[in-house]
């Protein structure tokens, strides 16, 4: 089936790119429980709007191979993965003091089917990541993805494992240099300590800063050791627009383009930086927030699109329908088709939402200044980071591999001290931490500089295609 075409040079926004969704119909059953923000219906709202725009049949839609645990291993520590896999709400009152060693327990409960959750929506990145590494698309599309929050050895912030990071990492065995860019109304915090010392990977974050969860994203946190400079912070005040949004992220992320010339870009979409978020103070419309995936595909870089937060599920719906239709080049209507769940747009049923009329805190001057001073950080970069380039590790297997031949730890990690200080703020929706100094934030980083992947063995007959054709 025709897909959209392959790239172009860079040209007009209508030029068809092919994009690969990953779509588990099994995502939206999971529930965090009564009264959770957090509500995994709303991937499977998205899907139903894709269906009835008609957009699925414009992409290769693949369900997703679950993570194994090695694959996750990739980043996280084996003791937190093991203790993800046995948890249930059955047994968590004998796991006390793992609850508490994890931080799992209040902001990222235990709820049936935890590990399988976090094993499909992880799958999702890391096979999108990969189709991207063969060739297979131009763009992938994992909404269920974005968990942005998770770190090596914790939960945080709704998220328990880092989905963003272990993509991240699949890329990095084609591409010397991978950009990430958040546009969550939360710091994008878990992404940016685990590559906080490497050139390797860049991390661009626009996010509420002051008094918010979860506390970290100062616009002086530029980076460590070889990383410094590689890691951006754009902070932002409630009330932001499209126009004030826009007059930072074109110039600062066409510099980066310009200056860094990833290989990849990973764009995580969070929609809880739209106006009228349950939990966020931002006042993005639809296609104010599409326009930073517009501008991104305009670059014509292989792209993989995450989800993130979003809790008026209704408009996180809305947004990522239309982003996908911006992925594909494909403009789609306002009026919304009849669908399963067309009683939660009403009255309007509508796919675009006005803004409200909330005051926008971020004066000219202000914005003025944070642009400045993050181009001034840019001006530093040397064009294009000559990463010494290792040979390149095989593709993660995402085939049903025999678990008990573990092929070791190969994680890519740091050799640095680990460090547990870090100390609760008073508890808002999400709870809020004080981070360590850059020095101590080692445990959740990797030194990906050094040569430290254990190669996995090859499967020789390996399908070129991993994932079930849901379109077939």
């Amino acid at each position: 089936m025709e897909t959209g075409g392959n790239s172009l040079p860079s040209g007009p926004d209508g030029v068809k790119r092919k994009v690969s969704y990953f779509y588990d119909p099994e995502v939206g059953n999971y529930y965090y429980g009564q009264g959770h923000a957090m509500k995994p219906h709303r991937i499977r709202m998205t899907h139903a709007l894709l269906a009835h725009y008609g957009l699925l049949q414009h992409m290769q839609v693949l369900k997703p191979t679950p993570a194994r645990d090695r694959d996750l291993c990739k980043f996280h520590a084996d003791d937190y993965v093991n203790f993800l896999r046995a948890i249930t709400p059955e047994t968590q009152q004998d796991q006390l003091r793992l609850l508490k060693r994890f931080n799992v327990g209040e902001d990222c409960p235990v709820f049936d089917g935890l590990y399988a959750f976090c094993q499909t929506y992880a799958g999702g990145s890391v096979g999108g990541a990969l189709k991207l590494n063969q060739g297979g698309c131009d763009i992938a599309i994992n909404w269920a993805g974005g968990l942005h929050h998770a770190k090596k050895c914790e939960a945080s912030g709704f998220c328990y494992v880092n989905d963003i990071v272990l993509g991240i990492l699949e890329l990095l065995k084609v591409h010397e240099r991978v950009l990430y860019v958040d546009i969550d109304i939360h710091h994008g915090d878990g992404v940016e300590e685990a590559f906080y010392t490497t050139d390797r990977v860049m991390t661009v974050s626009f996010h509420k800063f002051g008094d918010y969860f979860p506390g970290t994203g100062d616009i002086r946190d530029i980076g460590y050791g070889k990383g410094k400079y590689y890691s951006l912070n754009v902070p932002l005040d409630d009330g932001i627009d499209d126009e004030s949004y826009q007059s930072l992220f074109k110039p600062i992320i066409g510099k980066v383009m310009e200056v860094y010339r990833p290989g990849a870009v990973v764009l995580q979409c969070g929609a809880d930086s739209l106006s009228g978020d349950r939990l966020g103070c931002f006042n993005l419309s639809i296609k104010g927030h599409a326009e930073c995936v517009r501008f991104i595909r305009s670059f014509n870089v292989p792209l993989l699109l995450v989800g993130g937060g979003g809790y008026t599920i209704r408009n996180v719906a809305r947004c990522w329908c239309y982003e996908t239709g911006v992925a594909l080049g494909i403009e789609v209507d306002d009026k919304m088709p009849q669908h399963e769940y067309y009683e939660y747009f009403g009255p309007d049923y509508n796919l675009h939402v006005a803004p409200s009329n909330m005051e926008n805190k971020n004066s000219r001057q202000l914005l003025d200044e944070i642009r400045e001073r993050l181009l001034d950080y840019l001006s530093k970069l040397q064009h294009a980071p000559s990463a010494q380039f290792q040979e390149r590790p095989p593709d993660t297997q995402l085939l049903e591999d025999d678990e008990d031949q573990d092929d070791g730890d190969d994680r890519w990690d740091s050799d640095m001290d680990s460090d547990d200080d870090r100390k609760p703020l008073p508890g808002r929706v999400k709870r809020e931490y004080i981070e360590s100094e850059p020095k101590n934030l080692a445990p959740n980083m990797m030194a990906i500089d050094e040569p430290s992947i254990k190669v996995e063995q090859d499967n020789s007959n390996k399908s070129s295609d991993q994932h079930t054709d849901m379109n077939s």
